[in-house]
């Protein structure tokens, strides 16, 4: 773009001759500003809205960027991803291909237990040097922030090195790193079975031990009939309570146990998958305010033929999230931008509802709506300037990336 030049700590950016989809709450649709302008100063929004409104002190930025009537969207959010996660697993893929059940591959050595021994087995530079390439995926579709889960560790040291490497992939890129603690994600093999004391070792041992060393910015777990119960979740909630740390939910997807309830009574952040959710766990969510994260990657993978509640979330007034899940065993997916076109492809989204899903209700199942997700003053400078002639060609395109520039704090 032309007229840049490099800016100084205190010196003001000025985006303009732009179209702006602010996404900010309570704004028509996609908060559009036809004729807009963006500026921001130490990595700050100083201003976003008309350039014909611009205060003077902005107009004459240090530096100004002509976008040449480009749109700008806030920069994108993957709020649910297991990126850091050591080989991968398309051995299972084409067993199952070849007619291989799930079981057969489980015995086979396949499944979460498969990723959690290759996890164990890599120190935590590796878990970087593999992970890298997939956040760079991301980015290169003008991702700006993005939640790491753990989760294949199961043990003390392990889930600590998952998240360890989760905030070391932050500090060689410029994004923000939010990491998640899922110790409550798979029996691992030493636990024989023992369900409780897993998850007592889970709640009492390892969480206190995550947070005591910062190293989680919330807690999340898989509450499901091939993983934990609802009363084993809530144990692992109440730790998370007592640790001060948010919690989070992989919450209905194969079964209706009420996952939904069970986030929404400990006020979660987000329940996530929510293809078996009822109406009584959307009414709930609701209530609480915790964001329905839809992860279509995994039903596609799976080829699950239960889709979630869509318009019971509609009629509620549940905000909803769109994301990845990247992970190695049901969704190898590096590109939101393809996710837009399968959430609204497979279950119906709208094309406001996809782009939300992706910046402002994203940034709110991170707990982060006062930091980023819209454009509007005071929040962080993520930015992202695409090659389109209108919205909707980021939720209609497949397979193309139109991004022209990444903005991440104003850089």
């Amino acid at each position: 773009m032309a007229g840049q030049s490099k800016s100084r700590a205190g010196d003001i950016r000025l985006w303009r001759n732009a179209r702006l989809a602010t996404m900010a709450e309570g704004s028509a649709g996609l908060g559009i500003v036809e004729h807009g302008a963006v500026a921001s100063r130490d990595g700050r929004i100083v201003y976003a809205g008309p350039e014909s409104e611009l205060p003077p002190t902005l107009a004459q930025g240090v530096e100004t960027i002509d976008c040449e009537g480009r749109w700008i969207t806030p920069g994108l959010i993957d709020c649910h991803t297991h990126l850091v996660h050591a080989g991968n697993r398309a051995n299972e893929f084409e067993m199952r291909l070849a007619g291989s059940t799930y079981e057969e591959v489980a015995r086979a050595g396949g499944g979460i237990v498969s990723s959690v021994k290759s996890l164990r087995a890599a120190s935590e530079d590796e878990l970087v040097t593999q992970s890298l390439p997939r956040l760079d995926a991301l980015i290169a579709e003008g991702v700006t922030t993005v939640e790491i889960k753990s989760g294949y560790g199961l043990d003390l040291e392990n889930e600590k090195k998952s998240l360890r490497a989760a905030r070391q992939l932050g500090e060689q890129r410029p994004v923000t790193i939010r990491t998640t603690f899922l110790g409550a994600h798979a029996l691992p093999p030493e636990a024989k079975g023992d369900k409780d004391a897993f998850i007592d070792l889970v709640a009492n041992e390892i969480l206190p031990s995550v947070a005591a060393e910062g190293l989680a910015d919330a807690v999340d777990g898989f509450c499901e009939g091939i993983a934990f119960s609802p009363e084993q979740m809530a144990r692992v909630f109440d730790a998370a309570k007592a640790a001060g740390l948010p919690v989070k939910l992989h919450a209905d997807q194969l079964s209706n146990l009420h996952g939904a309830e069970l986030a929404a009574r400990y006020g979660a952040l987000s329940a996530d998958h929510l293809e078996y959710t009822d109406e009584a766990g959307a009414v709930a969510m609701a209530k609480a305010g915790t964001v329905a994260t839809i992860l279509p990657g995994a039903y596609y993978f799976i080829r699950e033929t239960k889709k979630p509640p869509i318009g019971l979330f509609r009629q509620h007034g549940v905000k909803m999230a769109v994301a990845t899940d990247n992970n190695p065993g049901t969704s190898p997916l590096t590109s939101l931008l393809l996710t837009l076109n399968m959430a609204a492809t497979l279950f119906g989204l709208t094309v406001d509802e996809c782009l939300a899903g992706v910046t402002r209700e994203a940034a709110r199942a991170l707990g982060l709506l006062g930091e980023t997700g819209t454009l509007e003053v005071g929040k962080s400078a993520d930015l992202a300037i695409w090659d389109i002639e209108r919205p909707a060609e980021l939720v209609y395109r497949m397979g193309f990336n139109p991004l022209h520039a990444r903005i991440w704090r104003g850089q």
